[in-house]
């Protein structure tokens, strides 16, 4: 984990800042005399070796495609932002092409409204990825040689 100052320092700045406007609250409502002890003090301490907890990791995930209803888990997992999506459009494609273009037409809205891409690759697959992820695209000058 990288140890970030700046956010540290702004943190520190906040809680001294809060930490000041309730000991003058405190001490209106009830008297200088009365204030508990740890509100005297003159600093703050922080922990700086605090550990995010919670999914960090990001997930590869297949899907298989076969209607138009299997594509809400695949929209929840992009929603989710942890996700990369491989989907696999064969059966689809098909059985039926209009469900086809609805269902990509759904993923590009969901896509958009994420921020991320959206890519075919092959005839059979589409990938999305969140908007940490970008998708290389070759130009049509590399491919050919």
């Amino acid at each position: 984990m990288r140890y970030d100052i700046k956010q540290n320092r702004n943190i520190y700045i906040i809680c001294c800042y809060l930490k000041s406007k309730m000991r003058n609250w405190l001490s209106k409502m009830m008297g200088k005399s009365d204030l508990p002890e740890e509100l005297n003090d003159d600093y703050v301490e922080i922990d700086t070796n605090v550990t995010k907890s919670g999914k960090t990791k990001i997930s590869v995930r297949p899907f298989i495609v076969q209607d138009f209803g299997d594509i809400k888990p695949i929209l929840d997992c992009l929603r989710e932002g942890m996700t990369i999506s491989l989907i696999n459009i064969k059966q689809l494609k098909e059985r039926d092409i209009v469900e086809l273009k609805r269902a990509v037409n759904k993923l590009k809205k969901t896509c958009d409204a994420i921020e991320g891409d959206i890519a075919g690759f092959g005839e059979d697959w589409i990938v999305v990825t969140p908007s940490f992820a970008q998708i290389h695209r070759a130009n049509t000058e590399e491919v050919e040689e």
